[in-house]
């Protein structure tokens, strides 16, 4: 029974990695490619494009958070 808890939780932490890079890059290649858009009508907007295009990877700080919570909190509580 505990093996199938192992799995469980390591699954989790894949998935929540997983799933907030991808999420971050489709959210990347919207808001890139507005950007781009953007600087070729005004050039001043160069700062904001590049805020705005850097603001998704916060999302994968957030999975790698809850994954390593997983490995480091709740694994050792299911061995």
């Amino acid at each position: 029974m505990a093996e199938l808890a192992v799995i469980v939780v390591v699954l989790s932490a894949a998935i929540s990695v997983a799933v907030t890079g991808f999420a971050a890059a489709w959210a990347e290649k919207h808001i890139g490619s507005a950007a781009v858009g953007a600087m070729t009508e005004k050039e001043e907007l160069f700062g904001k494009g590049l805020v705005l295009t850097v603001i998704p990877e916060t999302i994968v700080i957030f999975g790698l958070t809850v994954a390593l919570v997983l490995l480091f909190v709740v694994l050792p509580q299911v061995l």
